[in-house]
């Protein structure tokens, strides 16, 4: 089975995630550039909420309960690096299944343990959303940890090329 393509774009951003943090070392993914948030704390961000759509709310399951420290509005808290990463690839591959079973039809229906409402086609805007936010964000600090040749523009599109919704 296809994947809807809401979920292939969350796909693809997250790919783009990984390729324009790659070259980030342990120690300047632990520096903070105040009001920015360090980038090790980012990618917890994005793990925690990647289980709490995917995971906690569509599944009532957990795979890295760490993660929930890293949510919003919680107290800053930098993990290492390496362990930040661990925390994104356990939640982001537990999260996958389930992203593979959603069809048009379920990308509108409601979940019970979603106080806001949304439904979790909107929860994918919102998650896809949030990473080129903090993407362009990681790349600002990037910049002021001094380095250079940063990504420029969107990368290869691959399996992410546009295809209609099928109905």
């Amino acid at each position: 089975m296809t994947p809807h393509p809401l979920v292939t774009q969350l796909r693809f951003t997250r790919s783009e995630w990984v390729r324009g943090l790659g070259p980030v070392t342990a120690r300047e993914a632990a520096r903070r550039f105040d009001p920015i948030n360090p980038i090790a704390w980012m990618i917890g961000h994005l793990a925690w909420q990647e289980q709490l759509y995917w995971l906690e709310r569509a599944q009532d399951t957990t795979a890295v309960p760490e993660v929930r420290r890293f949510g919003f509005g919680t107290r800053l808290s930098v993990p290492p690096l390496a362990e930040a990463w661990a925390w994104w690839r356990t939640v982001t591959t537990a999260a996958d299944p389930y992203l593979d079973t959603l069809t048009g039809k379920d990308l509108t229906r409601k979940w019970k343990r979603e106080p806001s409402g949304e439904t979790p086609g909107t929860k994918l805007h919102r998650t896809t959303y949030h990473y080129w936010f903090h993407l362009g964000e990681s790349q600002a600090v990037r910049q002021l940890l001094g380095h250079t040749r940063l990504p420029t523009f969107v990368g290869g599109f691959g399996k992410s090329q546009y295809r209609p919704e099928r109905s």
